[in-house]
């Protein structure tokens, strides 16, 4: 064995946002469970990377945005993130880079280290959803992307359609909290009891709570004014928890507020309905069977920009649980249809034993086969694709998108892509 393969491997994460810090720590303890003391980490992230061992090069908390014009506003401290972070990679070269999520902050890191340091390997993930919004997204990455690790099953096929880098499904990270997300008796017992509860979740970006709560709100003063009785709990995040106080003050029922994640999974056991921003929220509803309203809105500007440039595909929806289950169950009222009478109308009869609420019901009860990867856990399985990758490129064959076979060994045949 020489000196280089008894070095150590050295991996970094880079994350932009709090969805992907928890991806990240759950990635960094899989990483070091399989690898041990032959592994060093680094990179950039909150508190959940911190909590698996990463000091985090910058802060994380000011990074999330979404949307052409937050984007705009925030770029100048975006750009100084990015250098800082891409050239934190360059100088340490490590045995590959793996950039979580947030593609608007963590693409621009990785252009950029494949730039300045071509030979290390760099792995996505979490896909950008270029299945509904900027398809070419996915041909463009090839020059930078050398593997993406997919959350959703139907993504590896969308790239392989897009022309997209190689890209194998490693399972939801949902699905290793199945057992924290399923009702027990004691759950069950309070989903059926009355007044039923129903969960609010308004995002959990600036922007969103702002665009969403006020629309919120009107639709529980609608369904008071109908007299349909419930009891509302609202998870929220620490960086918005002022903004949705402020907001549901006025509110004709106040919601009972909840930050930790305990007290959110034991809302979404006993929750009868849910009223949710669209996002990965409606998919770990759809895991709990709670009937769902989801809803959306972006800035106008957004909207204009987005059909001007063609940036979006033709969907049947936007919904990730209505996407994976391959049909439209969750009802989504987007944009100029994201109005208080037509949530409200859509929430009614999910609380009462309907064909409305059973059309979930039953629809939800398949979902986590179709999302299932086996035996390993999700974070396990991208672990194993990372370690392999960062091997391989140690031992000179990190260009591997050049040929495509050698994809095979670590995804199989039927996640091997190629650009042919």
């Amino acid at each position: 064995m020489n000196a280089t393969s008894e070095r150590p491997l050295s991996i970094f994460l880079v994350a932009g946002e709090e969805s992907g810090d928890v991806l990240g720590g759950a990635l960094a303890r899989a990483l070091l469970s399989r690898a041990g003391g032959m592994l060093t980490l680094g990179g950039v992230g909150g508190r959940a990377m911190s909590a698996a061992g990463i000091t985090s090069l910058l802060a994380i908390d000011a990074l999330s945005i979404i949307g052409v014009r937050d984007v705009a506003r925030g770029l100048p401290k975006i750009l100084r993130a990015i250098r800082s972070a891409a050239d934190a990679v360059i100088a340490a070269r490590p045995d590959a880079l793996v950039v979580i999520d947030s593609p608007d902050f963590t693409h621009r890191v990785a252009r950029r280290v494949r730039r300045f340091a071509p030979g290390i390997p760099i792995l996505d993930y979490v896909s950008p959803s270029v299945w509904a919004w900027r398809p070419g997204r996915a041909r463009a990455m090839r020059s930078y992307i050398d593997c993406v690790l997919a959350i959703l099953p139907f993504e590896p096929a969308v790239h392989r359609q897009l022309g997209g880098p190689p890209c194998v499904y490693v399972g939801h990270p949902l699905i290793e909290r199945l057992d924290e997300l399923r009702p027990g008796p004691a759950d069950i017992a309070r989903r059926q009891s009355q007044p039923p509860l129903l969960a609010i979740l308004p995002g959990s970006r600036v922007g969103e709570v702002r665009r969403l709560l006020a629309i919120f709100g009107a639709t529980i003063g609608r369904l008071a004014a109908q007299g349909v009785p419930v009891e509302l709990v609202l998870p929220t995040v620490p960086q918005v928890l002022a903004q949705v106080r402020a907001e549901t003050a006025s509110w004709p029922l106040p919601p009972r507020i909840v930050l930790e994640a305990t007290e959110k999974r034991t809302a979404f056991r006993q929750a009868r309905a849910a009223l949710a921003a669209s996002g990965t929220v409606t998919l770990e509803l759809a895991l709990a069977g709670v009937p769902t309203v989801a809803a959306y809105r972006v800035p106008l500007v957004d909207e204009f920009i987005a059909r001007a440039l063609r940036l979006h595909t033709r969907l049947s929806s936007i919904i990730l649980a209505n996407l994976v289950l391959g049909r439209n169950v969750v009802p989504e009222f987007l944009q100029r249809d994201c109005t208080p009478a037509h949530l409200a109308a859509a929430l009614a009869p999910l609380f009462a034993d309907t064909a409305e609420r059973q059309k979930q019901t039953d629809a939800f009860a398949g979902l986590s086969s179709i999302m299932s990867v086996g035996d390993l856990a999700p974070s396990d399985k991208a672990a194993g694709v990372v370690l392999d990758l960062a091997r391989r490129g140690r031992s000179g064959s990190a260009a591997l998108k050049h040929d495509p076979e050698k994809w095979e060994p670590v995804f199989g045949k039927d996640h091997a892509q190629t650009n042919s």
